[in-house]
């Protein structure tokens, strides 16, 4: 019963101005996809007004996408990976890290489980974390 894959979804709050800078944002998503030992086939970021940022990193593996909000100090964060030799987890930390998020909500979805007779179907995990308080 092995998945076919691990779809991270991730609210981040309390982050800080790097989210509005889009060559930041897109250095960050290619590292994070080369961290999780994925292989990168395109990247596309864009700006929407006044300051947000939206962009993908398709990988072999899935994607990577992100939206930013900095006048909320907000990033929506997706990281999908099929396969077993990625580390999608490595990635969701290290943009957390380089946003400086201050509190996180994630939510992991194991998909693509069967028991050998082809219906597909995945779990759900969720948790919450504040991060960075106190100066920690």
């Amino acid at each position: 019963m092995d998945p076919r894959g691990h779809h991270f979804i991730v609210e981040a709050s309390g982050c800080n101005d790097v989210i509005g800078e889009i060559e930041k944002m897109q250095e960050i998503l290619v590292e994070a996809a080369k961290r999780a030992k994925a292989h990168i086939w395109t990247v596309s970021f864009h700006r929407f007004p006044p300051n947000g940022v939206s962009g993908v990193v398709v990988i072999s593996e899935s994607h990577l996408s992100i939206h930013t909000w900095p006048e909320l100090g907000y990033v929506a964060l997706d990281i999908y990976t099929c396969g077993s030799e990625s580390l999608p987890e490595v990635a969701v930390d290290y943009v957390l890290e380089r946003v400086n998020a201050k509190h996180t909500h994630v939510t992991e979805i194991t998909r693509g489980l069967d028991y050998g007779d082809r219906e597909f179907y995945h779990s759900i995990v969720t948790w919450e974390e504040r991060l960075r308080e106190n100066g920690g």
